[in-house]
C-alpha cells in the first residue's frame, strides 16, 4: 500500500487545505492523475498521484488542514494486485492435480454447468439497461478528464465490463474529435462549441489553452462577459472558501515571510550585463514574418530559452543548495515568476525547458501563464524548479535584481528591450538592448561562475539562431 500525503508545493508551504477529493475509493488512477485540490495560501492547486493503482481509503475530509506530510489517503499500486491473486494458487499446487481434475469431467460438470449460463443471462441486459436510465457509470476521476477533454459522457458507448465507460474511451474520442476537427476552423472541444454557441461567442475571439491551442470549454467560460464566465461552474468546490480578500492577504504574508527568510539566510551576490539584442529582434521578425499568427513567437521565448540553455552549459547555478550542499538538478525546469491579477505571483515550472523547441516553448509559456492567473496549476508544477526566470519587461522596468527562490541557488532577471546608444566595431549606432541579471548564492558559487553564465546567455541571444 502507498500514502497519498499533503505534499510540499514550494519552500513556503507548511499546511494546505484539502478543498476537493476528485476521486472516490475504489476508483482506478493513473500516475500523474489529478486527484485532490488543495489551496495553499497563493492558490487552488490540483494535486497528482505518483502511483498506478486503486484508491482504498480517504483519511481527510474536505475543507481540512493539515501539515505537509500528512496522509491523505492509501492506494493500492497495481503491481501489488498479482500478488493476493497467487494466494489460491498456492491450494491447488502442484499443477498436475489439474490435469488430474480434467480426467474427471463427470464430477466437475454439475458444478461448473450453471456457472455460464449465469453470465448469458445477465450481461446481456445489463448495458441497454445503463442506456435507458441515462445513466453512465464513471467516478469523478473520470468526469474530470472528461470535462477537461470536452467529452460528454452520455455520448460515450463504454468498453468496459457492463458497458462502464473507460479512460481509454474517453481519450480516444476527444483525440476523434480534435483529428476530426477541420483546418480550416478554430480547434476547440465539442462542449467548448456547444457553450460558445449557447452563449453567442464567436470562437475565432477565443484564445485556446489546450493542445496545440484547442478551445477548451473553460477558456469560452473566461471569455463571456458578465456572470457568464462563472456558470456552468468546472466543479463544484465542497469545504469552506477562503475569501478573496483573505487570500489576498495570506499570500502577501507568505511572499514576505519566504523572502525576509531569504534575504537572511542567502549570501546573495548580484551581477548584470547589457545584452545587444538588434540580432536576436531581426531574426525574430524575419521569422514572424513567414509564420501564421497563432504561431507567432515573443522576444519572452527566445530569453527563456537562453536562461535554460545557458543553465545547462553552467549546471553550478541550476540546483538545490539544502543541507549544507548543493545538489545539480536532474534537469533544467525553469521556474517562470508569474504576477497574479489579484495580486501576488507563483513560479510554476517549465519542465526540461532547454530541450523545448521556441515554438513549443511559447504554447507551454502561455498555458502556464493562463492555468496560474486562474488557479488551475497541477501540484507538479509550482514545485521542482532548478533556477527562476522574472521579466519585467512588460511593466517598463529596465533591470530587475530579484531574491534567490530558496532552496535554489540562482535567479535571472530580464528588463525591457530599449534603444541605446552602442558602438559596434568602432561605430556608434542605435541598437535594441536589455540588461540581464543574476542573483546568486555566494555559498554554492562565485562571482567567476556567474560571470560565465550571463557570457553564455549574451552569446546566445546575439545568435538566435543556436536557440
Amino acid at each position: 500500500m502507498a500514502e497519498f500525503t499533503m505534499p510540499s508545493l514550494g519552500a513556503d508551504m507548511d499546511e494546505g487545505t484539502l478543498q476537493e477529493w476528485l476521486v472516490h475509493p475504489g476508483d482506478q488512477v493513473h500516475k500523474g492523475d489529478p486527484v485532490a485540490v488543495v489551496e495553499t495560501a497563493k492558490s487552488m492547486i490540483e494535486v497528482e498521484c505518483f502511483e498506478t493503482g486503486t484508491v482504498k481509503k480517504l483519511f481527510v475530509e474536505p475543507g481540512t488542514t493539515v501539515p505537509v506530510g500528512t496522509a491523505l489517503a492509501l492506494i493500492q499500486p497495481t503491481a501489488e494486485r498479482p500478488q493476493k491473486a497467487e494466494k489460491p494458487r498456492k491450494h491447488e499446487k502442484p499443477r498436475r492435480p489439474e490435469k488430474a481434475e480434467a480426467k474427471r469431467p463427470t464430477r466437475r460438470a454439475p458444478q461448473r454447468a450453471p456457472a455460464p449460463t449465469r453470465p448469458e443471462t445477465t450481461a446481456g441486459p445489463e448495458p441497454p439497461a445503463a442506456h435507458r436510465r441515462g445513466h453512465i457509470e464513471a467516478g469523478p476521476l473520470l468526469r474530470h478528464l472528461a470535462e477537461r477533454r470536452g467529452i460528454e459522457l452520455e455520448t460515450l458507448k463504454g468498453s468496459g465490463p457492463g458497458g462502464r465507460v473507460t479512460r481509454t474511451d474517453v481519450e480516444q474520442s476527444a483525440a476523434a474529435a480534435e483529428a476530426a476537427a477541420p483546418p480550416s476552423r478554430v480547434r476547440a472541444t465539442p462542449l467548448a462549441r456547444r457553450l460558445a454557441a449557447e452563449l453567442d461567442i464567436d470562437l475565432t475571439t477565443v484564445t485556446g489553452t489546450g493542445k496545440d491551442g484547442a478551445v477548451q470549454a473553460t477558456d469560452v467560460r473566461e471569455a463571456a462577459p458578465g456572470p457568464a464566465t462563472t456558470a456552468p461552474p468546472a466543479r463544484h468546490v465542497t469545504g469552506p472558501v477562503r475569501p478573496s480578500g483573505d487570500r489576498s492577504a495570506a499570500m502577501r504574508q507568505a511572499i514576505a515571510g519566504l523572502m525576509a527568510r531569504a534575504n537572511r539566510d542567502i549570501p546573495h551576490y548580484y551581477l548584470s550585463t547589457s545584452v545587444d539584442m538588434a540580432a536576436a529582434m531581426d531574426w525574430l521578425h524575419e521569422r514572424n514574418r513567414r509564420a501564421p499568427v497563432g504561431e507567432r513567437l515573443l522576444p519572452a521565448a527566445l530569453l527563456l530559452k537562453a536562461t535554460a540553455v545557458a543553465a545547462r552549459d553552467v549546471p553550478e547555478l541550476n540546483g538545490f543548495w539544502t543541507d549544507d550542499h548543493f545538489t545539480a538538478g536532474d534537469g533544467v525546469h525553469l521556474g517562470v515568476a508569474v504576477s497574479l491579477r489579484g495580486g501576488g505571483l507563483v513560479a510554476p515550472a517549465l519542465r526540461d525547458a532547454d530541450t523545448l523547441e521556441l515554438p513549443q516553448l511559447m504554447t507551454s509559456l502561455k498555458d502556464l501563464v493562463a492555468r496560474a492567473r486562474t488557479g488551475r496549476l497541477r501540484g507538479s508544477e509550482v514545485s521542482g524548479s532548478t533556477i527562476t526566470v522574472t521579466n519585467l519587461g512588460d511593466q517598463s522596468v529596465e533591470a530587475v535584481f530579484g531574491v534567490i527562490y530558496p532552496p535554489q541557488v540562482a535567479l535571472v532577471g530580464f528588463g525591457r528591450v530599449v534603444d541605446r546608444p552602442l558602438a559596434v566595431d568602432g561605430l556608434l549606432g542605435i541598437r535594441p538592448v536589455v540588461t540581464a541579471t543574476l542573483s546568486a548564492d555566494h555559498r554554492a558559487t562565485d562571482g567567476a561562475v556567474g560571470a560565465r553564465y550571463l557570457t553564455v546567455v549574451n552569446r546566445l541571444l546575439q545568435n538566435p539562431e543556436q536557440l
